[in-house]
């Protein structure tokens, strides 16, 4: 049995919602939720869902019953009305369960989504979970990886303007993204041997220097360099024919350049049973592959495919770390 780590998200979003949903079904693992207490059982009630909490450090072999670290709000909320003022909450709760997983606490964490506009609006600097939990864990590179069934897509760069995607493709961030990926798939999904297509940057792969020669100058060296260290790679590949069974069969993972790059296949793939998967950090982490929807919030239409394929990877990673 793992111990898992929920976090609420945005409270005014569909987090609330999504965790409730998912929490009437009992589970062979303990749930520890960290968020607003109040804001659960709230929204608990609005959808008409029965809930039962206890405080945290009561375990009980009722799988029916979920605990909860409370980490009240500043304001009341209100179900798709954003509030700055209640940022800081969501933040204690991601510190919460990032230090308990450090410390052995938390076998691993499940993130319902946040609202970055809103934590920026109240003054703080934040980027994402990924970031976020990275400077928390003291780790400088993390990857971020994207699971749709058997597809698999990790990032060499993650939230840059697309204007600043060429600067960052360097030697050094693809080597670390692969380092990362190749790690974490042996260690935590059981893949002795990974093996990876590598898309291009440009169209076509750069079309022989013609449409750009990051392929030629950076990534194609790249790659040699990493294939005489023992790794197993396809490409750079065309992004626009990667995506095909001819070429995904072949391999583990698709490493991807930049963010739209390779993320829009992957949720046309599998969205809203897809999960986002952290690599680098010393613990595991999963996530939804969907926003906030505060116009579904505390309306009962918001899907909880993906947040409970998370908790149910999260669940198998965790069984597998080492």
């Amino acid at each position: 049995m793992a111990t898992i780590a929920i976090t609420l998200g945005e409270p005014s979003g569909i987090g609330p919602d999504i965790v409730v949903c998912a929490l009437q079904n009992a589970s062979a693992h303990r749930r520890i939720v960290i968020g607003s207490a109040i804001t659960l059982e709230a929204r608990a009630k609005q959808l008409g869902l029965p809930i039962r909490l206890v405080p945290y450090g009561e375990p009980t072999n009722d799988r029916t019953i979920v605990e909860v670290i409370d980490c009240p709000t500043a304001e009341p909320v209100t179900p798709g009305a954003l509030n700055a003022a209640n940022a800081t909450s969501v933040l204690h709760s991601l510190e919460r369960a990032a230090y308990g997983a450090l410390q052995g606490e938390f076998d691993a964490i499940v993130t319902a989504p946040v609202q970055k506009s809103v934590i920026n609006d109240a003054g703080i600097t934040f980027s994402g979970h990924t970031e976020f939990f990275a400077d928390i864990a003291n780790v400088r590179k993390v990857v971020m990886m994207l699971v749709a069934g058997s597809l698999r897509v990790a990032l060499v760069t993650t939230h840059l303007p697309l204007s600043a995607v060429p600067r960052a493709i360097t030697t050094e961030a693809i080597t670390e993204t692969l380092k990362i990926t190749q790690t974490d798939l042996q260690r935590h999904f059981g893949i002795a041997n990974p093996k990876f297509a590598v898309l291009g940057l440009n169209p076509h792969a750069g079309e022989g220097g013609h449409l750009g020669r990051e392929e030629i100058e950076v990534i194609s060296p790249c790659l040699e360099q990493l294939r005489t260290r023992g790794f197993d790679l396809l490409g750079p590949l065309p992004a626009d024919t990667a995506f095909q069974p001819l070429i995904l069969d072949q391999v583990d993972a698709v490493i991807a350049q930049y963010h739209d790059q390779g993320l829009p296949v992957l949720k046309y793939a599998g969205f809203g049973e897809a999960v986002n998967v952290t690599l680098g950090l010393p613990f595991v982490r999963t996530s939804v592959d969907h926003g906030t929807a505060l116009d579904l919030a505390g309306t009962g239409r918001a899907k909880t495919g993906s947040f409970s394929a998370a908790f149910e990877l999260a669940a198998t990673l965790a069984s597998l770390k080492s």
